[in-house]
């Protein structure tokens, strides 16, 4: 029997609703949103005959209504405009082009109400949902177009310290809008976290059971832990740790049978503006699949070129380097971050090489609303199934 769905068009006509009232009962403005971001990106791939060339222009614009007795409604709409299309989009039709995931779209974003608490909180509708570093839970917020939920979640706080969240997921908007086949899961997915901090210290444990009706491979039960943190030590160096363990099985509507283990360790030291780090992330495959990270935002993650988006069925491990740091250069009116990361990636076992991989970025204020940033990947691929690539992004961005 089909389960009863939630409507998708329900936050809308609570918005109708309820802004009016609200925005009469409560004192101030409210929050107008108005967030646009400018992006070329390039991309030049092996077995491709064209280089790939995207310009498009993200815009939201939206209304946050000031809170009433703890409650707020937000919506806010969502333009994706390619200004130049010489790539394939996933949806339109470019196939002599290499991927850029950013296909044109209008669409509404976000459309929530919220309530906030002295030790609780909970929003309705669709919504962002982050969890941790967002390496199973995100929105995928470097793409144009957003990932976002329609979704309940509510948080408890008993102490300063110590929080749990829970959230039932109805409907993923993915980012590859509403022409693609793929572009929303309709999903029956329920998502448990404890966090709880200690000094500079955090720990969470959590299970995520995601089921969707229309993508039932993808459909798994998460369980894990993850420690990060830092801790002083002399001449103003600090250092820097991360641990992180999970274990995913099939769950839901999904045919397969598999067990498959995340694990992540990094270590670091920093002082002021500079950083530096050592990783290891490790995702495991059983020759028929890999650990699977289907909600996440993926591209933080095993290199900016986006090589490993899905995980190969002998899984993947990343060995990593990383550092950052600020300079200020006298022609630009704030300082510049710098940052670098070398990748040598092989399968789980670390037995078959992948390839390797250099990330260089450049960013900068350049007023308190405008950001700009020059970005860069060079993956050099040691199996024809994972192919060379250079990507290249210049970027504007500009909130309010």
């Amino acid at each position: 029997m089909r389960r009863r769905r939630f409507n998708p068009a329900l936050p809308l006509l609570l918005l109708a609703v309820a802004s009016p009232g609200l925005a009469l009962a409560a004192e101030g403005k409210g929050d107008f949103i108005l967030d646009a971001r400018l992006r070329y990106e390039f991309v030049d791939q092996d077995g491709f005959a064209n280089q790939a060339d995207a310009l498009t222009l993200r815009t939201r614009l939206g209304y946050e209504t000031p809170a009433v007795s703890g409650f707020k409604a937000l919506i806010e709409a969502e333009n994706v405009t390619a200004l130049v299309d010489r790539y394939n989009s996933t949806t339109n039709g470019e196939v002599t082009y290499p991927v850029v995931l950013d296909p044109e779209a209008t669409e509404i974003n976000r459309a929530q109400i919220s309530w906030t608490g002295s030790r609780a909180e909970a929003v309705v509708g669709r919504q962002r949902l982050i969890l941790n570093n967002a390496r199973f839970v995100g929105t995928a917020g470097f793409r144009q177009n957003e990932q976002t939920f329609d979704a309940a979640k509510v948080v408890f706080k008993p102490t300063a310290t110590v929080s749990f969240t829970l959230a039932y997921i109805d409907r993923v908007r993915r980012i590859l809008g509403d022409d693609s086949p793929q572009g929303e899961w309709d999903s029956d997915s329920y998502l448990m976290q404890f966090d709880a901090k200690a000094g500079s210290s955090q720990i969470s444990a959590y299970g995520y059971l995601l089921d969707f009706e229309n993508a039932p491979t993808q459909s798994s039960a998460t369980w894990g832990a993850r420690l990060a943190g830092s801790h002083p030590l002399s001449n103003g160096l600090t250092a820097t740790y991360e641990v992180e363990y999970a274990r995913q099985s099939e769950y839901g509507g999904n045919p397969a049978d598999f067990d498959l283990d995340y694990l992540a360790l990094a270590g670091g030291l920093k002082k002021d503006a500079r950083a530096i780090a050592i990783g290891l992330e490790r995702l495991d495959g059983n020759g028929s699949r890999g650990f699977g990270t289907p909600l996440a935002s993926l591209h933080p993650f095993q290199g900016w070129a986006d090589v490993f988006g899905v995980t190969p069925a002998a899984g993947v491990r990343d060995f990593n380097l990383r550092a950052s740091t600020t300079v200020k250069p006298g022609l630009l009116p704030k300082p510049l971050k710098v940052q670098v990361a070398l990748h040598d990636f092989a399968d789980a076992d670390g037995s078959l090489d992948y390839g390797q991989e250099f990330d260089l970025l450049f960013s900068t204020p350049l007023t308190p609303h405008v950001n700009a940033e020059l970005k860069a990947a060079v993956f050099d691929g040691d199996l024809p199934a994972f192919a060379d690539r250079t990507k290249v992004w210049m970027t504007i961005e500009v909130k309010f």
